[in-house]
């Protein structure tokens, strides 16, 4: 018996409100291989989620989404990316405030900044409000704690998980099941 190739996958980082949220979202997405909780865009080294919290490190949290480009592109996961969260709201997801729920597109190559560029225009067309997300190339990204990840499933009952997070999961497991699965 042969041993199969390893999945050769490609990352994207993402910030569009809590980490937890992007992250459950993520998950359901079909060609997605791992996703990780972190934060990214700051200006201290190692910061912790107390320290992002106060908005003083620069930092938004943020997902690697870690994912196999021959079952899913990187535009199928970036138009998922429009439809998890109000892009055109400023430094806020909900009831989430501060520049640590910023919306962000971390990428880590030229190909990839040119999809994503292509993609933001594309998505703008259906908004009428303008779309903040900041768009930058990833200079560094920090895991978070242990605890932070995987958080909406092993917490589902937990009140953010219920009345926030599991709302918006349940809409987007409704949404896959009706599209193609290309």
């Amino acid at each position: 018996m042969q041993a199969s190739a390893p999945v050769k996958t490609e990352s994207i980082v993402l910030g569009g409100g809590c980490f937890w949220c992007v992250q459950a979202a993520y998950q359901l997405l079909p060609g997605v291989v791992s996703t990780t909780c972190g934060y990214a865009g700051g200006h201290t080294d190692n910061p912790t989620y107390e320290e992002v919290c106060t908005g003083e490190t620069g930092h938004a949290e943020v997902v690697k989404v870690d994912f196999d480009p021959n079952v899913v592109s990187l535009d199928r996961v970036l138009a998922y990316f429009w439809k998890l969260h109000d892009p055109t709201s400023l430094n806020r997801q909900g009831p989430d405030v501060g520049t640590q729920y910023r919306s962000t597109i971390l990428y880590s190559s030229e190909a990839q900044k040119e999809v994503v560029e292509k993609s933001l225009a594309e998505a703008q067309a259906g908004y009428s409000r303008k779309i903040v997300t900041v768009v930058a190339p990833l200079t560094k990204f920090w895991r978070a704690e242990d605890y932070h990840q995987d958080y909406f499933e092993k917490h589902p009952d937990r009140d953010y998980c219920a009345y926030v997070i599991g709302p918006k999961i349940q809409k987007l497991q409704k949404e896959l099941a009706h599209q193609p699965k290309h």
